[in-house]
């Protein structure tokens, strides 16, 4: 199978301009209409985020991605999801890179990069002056500021933060635990909360120079944006104000109230998240006037002393919106990647006692639990122009969504895909951190967070096994893991 996009030309000024929803709406809904009953079912439980607190529907997205390779799905009326245009699904792995190695055609900037749409126009600015949602020239400028911001030293203090913060997270798992008759020392925790949560908070507090006492505000952000479809995460309050700074305190008393539904205003609205922006605004002023540590040497700190090729340097606007980013987007690949990683490892007694007896093998078998598991599982962008894909033709203003989860088990390029194997040569072909433009900025450190975690933690006990059932969120952007609990040995 291989995908191939053919693109009629367009002017700038034609890609500039917004889609057409009502035209997008009757084209996904001709084309739906000629499904089979089988694949209309199979596009439902796919789009449906319920489903995935059972699982994803692999079997449903295979037999999709064999027959069709694009396919159209229509959205219902969902709970905080109003109904909208549908959206054509990208699943061959061919397919997916091309999409995202193709920002003139399909863009990140035109509808935005989340499957549900902006519920406004002022929403859709909004979310067009994060860099997530840009496309290049203006991507490129703020992504090399950021990307001269890693520093070779400010890598190196990253990663012997890392090493420390892993240190202290499985210090505390084992002071937790209790010593049997036999002098073995056991324990139960929950993984996905109380280990693989933290880790990504206190490096990402170190990369923004955010007091680590404030870091469960992240937490609970993160929870709200990618979230928004569990009941339980919408709502996330985790963060205690009571040993928080004053910055801290101070956001927190700007988080919106529920509504009468029991909902937060809308996360991707600028107005849904207050406490976010007033912290990012502080730490953005604080951290011009007054680098991290006096040194300066931590990454936004250095950020806000860089200046681009005309001159200029990053505002506060700008700094908030990296803030959002990281805080959200760079928290949530490492705190689902790694409990899925295990529940991989779990459910595989021999690469559990091969990783512990080769350690040499973990970062390999990193790539293949971020394949295998593929915490981010969709992403979209807009047609800008006609083009074509697997033999789909796709029209301007078209939402197409690729999905990683698809295409990280397109049997074209992994032999016997749903296969958790620790040796698989040709793994790191994952697309768990995107492809092109907007290829993910901190993979180097989501890796190196995994790969200390697990190397620690194999080295740090004898044995893992689970202690229960886990519990995963209810999303179809995010395959998040809720609670995984498990007994240390």
């Amino acid at each position: 199978m291989t995908g191939r996009a053919r693109s009629a030309g367009a002017s700038g000024a034609q890609a500039s301009e917004g889609p057409a929803p009502a035209d997008a709406r009757a084209r996904v809904d001709a084309a739906y209409a000629l499904l089979g009953d089988a694949e209309r079912e199979a596009t439902r439980v796919v789009h449906d985020p319920a489903t995935y607190t059972r699982q994803v529907p692999y079997a449903a997205l295979a037999a999709l991605r064999e027959r069709h390779g694009v396919v159209p799905v229509t959205e219902p009326d969902l709970p905080g999801w109003p109904a909208g245009s549908g959206y054509w699904l990208v699943l061959r792995h061919a397919d997916v890179d091309r999409v995202l190695k193709d920002p003139a055609t399909f863009s990140s900037a035109l509808g935005g990069t989340q499957m549900r749409d902006p519920r406004t126009e002022e929403d859709l600015a909004y979310v067009r002056r994060m860099m997530l949602n840009m496309d290049p020239p203006e991507h490129s400028r703020l992504r090399k500021l950021l990307a001269k911001s890693f520093t070779p030293k400010a890598i190196g203090a990253l990663e012997a933060q890392v090493q420390g913060h892993v240190d202290g997270i499985l210090d505390r798992m084992r002071a937790g635990g209790t010593v049997g008759a036999d002098g073995t020392a056991w324990g139960t925790t929950d993984f996905a909360k109380d280990v693989s949560a933290d880790l990504p908070l206190l490096t990402l507090a170190d990369v923004m120079g955010v007091p680590a006492q404030d870091r469960w505000l992240m937490f609970d952000w993160a929870n709200r944006v990618i979230g928004w479809q569990d009941p339980d995460y919408r709502v996330s309050a985790f963060f205690d104000p009571a040993g928080a700074t004053e910055m801290g305190r101070a956001a927190y008393a700007l988080r919106p109230e529920p509504g009468p539904d029991g909902l937060l205003p809308d996360p991707r609205s600028r107005a849904g998240m207050p406490d976010l922006y007033a912290y990012a605004h502080a730490l953005g002023t604080l951290r011009r006037e007054q680098p991290a540590g006096g040194s300066g040497e931590d990454v936004m700190s250095i950020l806000m002393r860089q200046r681009d090729d005309l001159g200029g340097s990053v505002t506060v606007e700008e700094f908030e919106n990296l803030f959002w980013l990281f805080a959200v987007a760079g928290n949530e690949t490492t705190r689902n990647g790694m409990p899925g990683g295990l529940v991989g490892v779990l459910g595989d007694d021999d690469a559990q006692r091969q990783l512990r007896a080769d350690p040499a093998l973990i970062p390999q078998a990193v790539e293949e639990m971020l394949r295998w598991w593929t915490p981010v599982m969709t992403f979209r962008r807009t047609a800008t122009r006609d083009a074509e894909l697997s033999g789909v033709s796709l029209q301007r203003g078209d939402k197409v969504v690729v999905s990683f989860a698809s295409a990280n088990r397109d049997p074209e390029v992994f032999d016997d895909p749903d296969c958790f194997d620790i040796h698989r040569e040709n793994a790191r072909r994952h697309l768990a951190f995107g492809a092109g433009p907007h290829v993910c900025l901190g993979a180097w450190l989501a890796r190196s967070m995994m790969t200390t975690m697990f190397t620690e933690l194999f080295a740090r006990t004898s044995w893992l096994e689970a202690a229960g059932e886990p519990v995963w969120l209810q999303s179809n952007f995010q395959r998040g893991v809720k609670r995984l609990p498990i007994t240390w040995r």
